[in-house]
C-alpha cells in the first residue's frame, strides 16, 4: 500500500509540474476540444470517451515504455531512443492528416478491415494517447527515477509494476481533469461549437509543434527557464524511511536483507542490522589467491568493512584513500576489507580497466567485479560509494552512503575490532585528510554520452549520432555545450573531423575527465593556456584541474580524433 499511495502521490505531484506543459495543448485539443459537441453534428458524432481514452492510452504506452522498452530494446539490439523517435513519427503523421484529410484518408486505407477505421484525430483518441505515452518525458523526480532504474535493469517485480502503474495514473488525474474542463469550455462557447474544422486544424498544429518540439529538446529547455515548483513537494514525500524502502527497493527487500533498514545512513554510533546479506552474482576476483571468491561466513571473527565503488566515480576516488588507509592499519587487528565493484559503465565492467584502476588507487584488499549488480542488490545499495562495516558475528553494525563520515567511521571499526578481541593493542588512528565537498558546493558530474546527459547548456538538440555544433552565446552555471562535429555514442561522444571543443561552466576545486583512445587533449582554463592531457588506452580519469580551494571558472577543451571522452567529475 505503501507503493501505491507514493507512486500516486509522486504522479499527481509531477502532473502539476512545469515538465507538463509541452503536453497540455495537445490534450486540451485532442483530448477535450476534439469530444465536444458541435453545431451541424449528430448528437453521437464526438466520442464522449475521447479524454477518457487519450489519457488511457498515454498511461498505457508511458507504463509500457517506462518498465520494459529499455529491456525489450536492448534484447533486440535496436536503440534506446526508438520508442521515442517513433511516438514523435507517429505524432507528425497525425498531426498532417489533421491538416489534410487526404493524408489521414491514405492512413486509414491500411486500416479498413477494422470496424471503427479512425486512427488519427477524428476517432476515439486512444491511438493519439499511445503515441503521446511513448514520448512524454515528466520530471524526474525520486519516484520516477526508481522506476527508471528498476526497468533498465531488469528488476520488475509487482511492487515496481504497481509503482509504475499507480505514477502513471497519478500524472494522468490532472490531465484528464485539463482534458475535460477543454470540453466543457468548447460546449460553452458559442464560437467554437461551429468550428468543428478550425478545431481540427489547431489540434494538427498543436501536435506538430510538440513533435518538432521534442525533435529539438524544447520541453528540457522550458524546464530550464521555469522553477521547479513541485521539487519540495517530491522531497518531503520521499524524504523518509517508508518511502525510501518503497522506492530504493522496490521487490528488492527479502528476509536476508529487511533489517537493513534499521541502520541510520551516517550514524555517530553503533547500530544493529541484522546478518549481513551474502556476496554474490560475482564475475570474478582480484587480489585473491588464484582469483578465489570471499565467502563471509568463513570471515566470522573478523571485523568487515565492504565497500561500493566504481574506479572512475570521483566520489569513489577520494574515500578510497581512506579505506586503504584503514585496511593497512587495520589488517594485523582483525580487520577484512572487500571491494564490490559494481559498474556505472559497461566500459567499468572490464576486469582489465578495474584491475588498473585498483592498482593506481593502491588497493591490495581483495575485490568482486559485481558487474550484474547482484551483490548490489543484495544490500539494496544506491550510492558510490557506499560502506557497511560488519562485526565479528556477521551482523552489520553500520552504514554510510557517499562520502564522508570517515571519523565516525574509523571509530566504529575500532570499537569493534576491541569488542572481537578486547585484549588487541591497536595502532594510532589513520590521518587521511577529508575532502569531501559542501553538498552542493561543486558542480555535479557530468555525463557526455547521450543516455545520460543531465546537464547540457548548448541551443542545439543533444542525442545520439553524428551532428555539428556551437557554442551558445550565453552558457548557463554548471553546464557543458560543444564546438564542431562530433559523434554522441550512448556513454561516450568522439569527435568525427580532425578535433572538436567542449566547454565547461564549474565550480570545484578539482575537475577530471573520464576518456579514452589515443591522443593530447589542450586545455584552456579561464582564457589561459594548460597542460595538456595525454590520454592513451582504455578509459580512464584524468585531472584537468586541482586547486587548493574552490572556484568558479570556464575551461574548453580541444579534442582529438581518435578521443573518446565519458564523462567530468568534480570536487
Amino acid at each position: 500500500m505503501d507503493v501505491i499511495i507514493i507512486g500516486l502521490l509522486g504522479g499527481l505531484i509531477t502532473g502539476i509540474s512545469p515538465c507538463i506543459l509541452p503536453v497540455l495543448p495537445v490534450i486540451f485539443l485532442t483530448g477535450g476540444a476534439q469530444s465536444a459537441r458541435v453545431e451541424g453534428q449528430p448528437m453521437a458524432s464526438p466520442p464522449r470517451s475521447r479524454p477518457f481514452l487519450v489519457i488511457l492510452g498515454l498511461v498505457l504506452s508511458f507504463t509500457i515504455v517506462t518498465l520494459a522498452g529499455s529491456l525489450i530494446l536492448g534484447a533486440l539490439n535496436l536503440p534506446q531512443d526508438l520508442m521515442r523517435w517513433l511516438g514523435i513519427i507517429v505524432l507528425i503523421l497525425i498531426g498532417v492528416g489533421l491538416l489534410i484529410p487526404k493524408v489521414e484518408q491514405l492512413l486509414e486505407r491500411p486500416f479498413q478491415w477494422i470496424p471503427r477505421r479512425e486512427i488519427g484525430n477524428g476517432g476515439n483518441g486512444f491511438g493519439v494517447g499511445l503515441a503521446l505515452g511513448a514520448v512524454f518525458v515528466p520530471c524526474a523526480g525520486p519516484v520516477l527515477a526508481a522506476i527508471i532504474v528498476a526497468g533498465a535493469t531488469g528488476r520488475i517485480g509487482v511492487d515496481t509494476i504497481l509503482l509504475t502503474v499507480a505514477f502513471a495514473v497519478g500524472v494522468a488525474i490532472p490531465l484528464l481533469f485539463f482534458a475535460l474542463a477543454g470540453r466543457g469550455l468548447i460546449e460553452r462557447i458559442k464560437a467554437f461549437r461551429k468550428r468543428e474544422r478550425g478545431l481540427r486544424i489547431a489540434a494538427g498544429i498543436a501536435m506538430l509543434a510538440l513533435a518538432v518540439g521534442l525533435v529539438f529538446n524544447v520541453p528540457q529547455a522550458l524546464q530550464r527557464l521555469l522553477p521547479d515548483y513541485t521539487a519540495q513537494l517530491q522531497t518531503d514525500l520521499t524524504d523518509n524511511e517508508q518511502a525510501a524502502e518503497a522506492l530504493g527497493l522496490g521487490g528488492l527487500v527479502t528476509d536476508e536483507n529487511r533489517e537493513l533498514a534499521n541502520c541510520t545512513n551516517g550514524a555517530e554510533e553503533l547500530e544493529s542490522c541484522g546478518t549481513a546479506p551474502q556476496i554474490r552474482g560475482i564475475e570474478s576476483w582480484l587480489n585473491t589467491p588464484d582469483g578465489a571468491g570471499v565467502d563471509l561466513e568463513e570471515l566470522r571473527g573478523k571485523v568487515v568493512l565492504i565497500d561500493f565503488w566504481a574506479y572512475s566515480c570521483i566520489n569513489c576516488q577520494r574515500s578510497i584513500p581512506h579505506v586503504v588507509a584503514w585496511d593497512e592499519t587495520y589488517q594485523d587487528a582483525g580487520l577484512e576489507v572487500i571491494g564490490i565493484h559494481s559498474p556505472e559503465y559497461a566500459f567499468e565492467k572490464d576486469a582489465g580497466n578495474v584491475a588498473d584502476g585498483a592498482t593506481n588507487f593502491g588497493i591490495d584488499y581483495p575485490v568482486a567485479l559485481d558487474n550484474n549488480l547482484s551483490t548490489w542488490t543484495a544490500y539494496r545499495n544506491r550510492y558510490w560509494p557506499a560502506h557497511y562495516l560488519i562485526d565479528a558475528s556477521g551482523t552489520v553494525r553500520h552504514i554510510s552512503f557517499g562520502e564522508g563520515n570517515y571519523a565516525a567511521t574509523e571509530k566504529m571499526i575500532r570499537e569493534l575490532l576491541q569488542d572481537a578481541d578486547p585484549g588487541v593493542t591497536l595502532p594510532q588512528t589513520t590521518d587521511v585528510e577529508d575532502d569531501t565537498p559542501d553538498v552542493g558546493s561543486t558542480t555535479p558530474e557530468t555525463f557526455i554520452g547521450s543516455s545520460k546527459d543531465v546537464n547540457y547548456g548548448g541551443d542545439e538538440r543533444y542525442g545520439a549520432g553524428e551532428a555539428e555544433f556551437t557554442y551558445p552565446a550565453d552558457q548557463a552555471q554548471d553546464t557543458f555545450s560543444l564546438e564542431g562535429d562530433w559523434n554522441v555514442q550512448t556513454q561516450f561522444a568522439t569527435p568525427t573531423g580532425d578535433s572538436a571543443g567542449i566547454r565547461l561552466t564549474y565550480r570545484a576545486s578539482e575537475v577530471r575527465i573520464v576518456a579514452a583512445g589515443e591522443g593530447d587533449v589542450s586545455v584552456t582554463i579561464d582564457g589561459k593556456d594548460a597542460d595538456d592531457i595525454s590520454v592513451g588506452g582504455t578509459p580512464k580519469s584524468y585531472e584537468v584541474l586541482k586547486e587548493s580551494g574552490s572556484r568558479t571558472g570556464l575551461i574548453e577543451l580541444t579534442i582529438p580524433a581518435g578521443v573518446e571522452v565519458y564523462s567530468f567529475t568534480f570536487g
